[in-house]
C-alpha cells in the first residue's frame, strides 16, 4: 500500500510542500486532515485483514485464543516488512497500540454476538479516529505522531501558534468516531442477540410441537402392540389347527407381515432399535413414504447392488433421507429442467446412500453454516439438516456434501462395513 499509495499521489505532497513555503492555518489543517486519511487507507488492508484473518482461523481451527493471537503477531510484522522496503518511517505507536486493544475487545464484547464484517466495520471507525491522535501536540510524548509527516505537521502547528487548535480539532474528530463506533457496537450487538434469540424461540417452538406430537404417536404405536400380538397368536393357532399347505402358505405370509409390522414398530419406539434390511426394501420404503406424495418427478441411479443388506431403523434413516429430499426438492424449486436424483454405490466394503441435485448450489461461505442449528435460507427455522447428522451419526455412519456453485449439490451418506452385509438372506 505505501508503494502505491504514495504521499505525492494523495494529494499530500503539493499541500505540505504549500504549507512549507507559505504557512496558515486552512493549509495545515487541510495538510493533517489528507495525513490521518492517507495514514487510514494505509492501514486498513493490515488491521482489517488481521482482524478477519484470525477470526477465520479461530473457527476453522475451533479455538478462541487464535482470534487474539493473529492480530498481535501480524500487524507488528507488517509493519517490520513496510519498513524494511519503504523510505517511510511507518511508525508503532499509540494508533497501533490502541487499535491492537479494540481487536481485542471488539473479540470480548462480541463473542458469539458480533459477525467478522460487523467487527471490520467498526475498526474502520476506530481506525480514522485514533489516527488524528497522531496529530496532538500534548501526546507525542506517549507515543503518538512520530512519524516524519507528522512531527513536521505538528512543528509548522507550533511555529503558527496553532498548537491548541489542531489538537482541539484532532481529539473532537476523534472522540465523533469513537462514539460513532461504540454507539454501532452497541446497536449491533442488540441486533444481533434479538436475531439470535428469535432464531432460538422458533427452534425450541418447534421443538415443543415435535415433542408434544412425538409423545402422542409413541402412545399410539405402543397401543399397536397390543393387537398385533393378538393377530400373531391368531395367526399360530391357525397353522397348528391345519394341514392345508394353500392355508399355511397364507399364515406364513401373515407371520412374515406381522414380524415386519412389529419391527418397524420397535423402530418408532425405540431408536437404538436396528434391523437388518435390503437396499431395494430401504429404497422402496424411502419411495413410498415420500415420493409417492409429492409432484417432483425423481430420478435413481442405483449402482448398488439391491440385495445388499444394510443394518438400520429403517423409520429414522428414512426421515433423514426425506429431508435430504424436501431440501434437495426446495433447492431446485421453479425449475424448467429440475431434476432431484437418489443415489446408492459402492464404496467398498461399505454403501453410499446419496441425495442429488442440479440447483444453484452452495456457496464455500455457506457449507460451513449449514451445519448450525437454526440456520436456515428458507422463512423456517433450519433444523433438517441438524436431524440428518444426528440420525447418521446413530449409525456409526458419515454424512457429508459436494456442491459447487452453479452445477448443483450432492449429500452422501457413507454406512460403514459393520453395518454392510452381503449374504442372499431368505427372510
Amino acid at each position: 500500500m505505501p508503494l502505491w499509495l504514495t504521499v505525492e499521489l494523495s494529494g499530500l505532497g503539493s499541500l505540505m510542500e504549500k504549507l512549507r513555503m507559505e504557512p496558515d492555518g486552512t493549509t495545515l489543517m487541510l495538510a493533517a486532515f489528507a495525513l490521518v486519511l492517507l495514514n487510514t487507507i494505509r492501514a486498513f488492508p493490515h488491521y482489517i485483514g488481521a482482524l478477519l484473518l484470525g477470526d477465520e482461523l479461530s473457527a476453522h481451527t475451533g479455538k478462541g485464543w487464535v482470534k487474539f493471537i493473529v492480530p498481535l503477531t501480524v500487524i507488528p510484522l507488517v509493519y517490520l516488512i513496510i519498513n524494511g522496503y519503504s523510505v517511510l518511517n511507518y511508525h508503532f505507536g499509540g494508533p497501533a497500540l490502541l487499535l491492537l486493544l479494540s481487536i481485542a475487545i471488539l473479540h470480548l464484547l462480541g463473542k458469539g454476538q458480533l459477525r467478522p464484517l460487523f467487527k471490520a466495520f467498526i475498526l474502520t471507525q476506530l481506525l480514522f479516529g485514533f489516527q488524528w491522535l497522531d496529530t496532538v501536540a500534548f501526546l507525542t510524548a506517549f507515543g503518538f505522531g512520530g512519524g516524519p509527516l507528522s512531527t513536521e505537521v505538528k512543528l509548522i502547528a507550533e511555529q503558527l501558534g496553532f498548537n491548541g487548535a489542531l489538537s482541539f480539532y484532532s481529539l473532537v474528530l476523534c472522540g465523533v468516531s469513537f462514539i460513532n463506533a461504540l454507539v454501532l457496537t452497541i446497536y449491533l450487538t442488540v441486533s444481533e442477540q434479538k436475531r439470535k434469540m428469535r432464531q432460538d424461540l422458533d427452534i425450541a417452538r418447534l421443538d415443543m410441537v415435535e415433542s408434544r406430537s412425538g409423545r402422542e404417536a409413541l402412545h399410539l404405536v405402543h397401543d399397536l402392540k397390543t393387537p398385533l400380538s393378538l393377530m400373531e397368536g391368531l395367526n399360530s393357532l391357525i397353522q397348528m389347527k391345519t394341514e392345508d399347505p394353500e392355508i399355511l402358505n397364507y399364515t406364513n405370509k401373515i407371520s412374515s407381515s406381522i414380524q415386519s409390522t412389529s419391527d418397524m414398530v420397535s423402530e418408532i419406539l425405540y431408536h437404538e432399535k436396528k434391523n437388518w434390511c435390503t437396499l431395494k426394501t430401504f429404497i422402496e420404503y424411502v419411495r413410498a413414504n415420500k415420493l409417492s406424495e409429492s409432484d417432483t418427478i425423481y430420478e435413481f441411479d442405483l449402482k448398488a447392488d439391491a440385495r445388499i443388506e444394510i443394518h438400520i431403523n429403517k423409520i429414522r434413516m428414512t426421515r433423514a433421507l426425506v429431508n435430504l429430499i424436501d431440501n434437495a426438492s426446495d433447492a431446485v424449486e421453479g425449475q424448467a429442467d429440475a431434476r432431484v436424483t437418489i443415489c446408492t454405490e459402492m464404496d467398498h466394503p461399505g454403501i453410499l446412500i446419496g441425495v442429488k441435485d442440479n440447483g444453484h448450489g452452495i456457496s464455500q461461505e455457506n457449507i460451513e453454516k449449514i451445519w448450525n442449528t437454526g440456520y436456515s435460507t428458507k422463512s423456517h427455522p433450519g433444523v433438517g439438516l441438524t436431524f440428518v447428522k444426528s440420525v447418521v451419526k446413530e449409525h456409526g455412519a458419515e454424512l457429508t456434501i459436494e456442491s459447487e456453485e452453479g452445477f448443483g449439490t450432492t449429500f452422501w451418506i457413507h454406512i460403514p462395513k459393520e453395518r454392510v452385509r452381503d449374504e442372499n438372506f431368505d427372510h
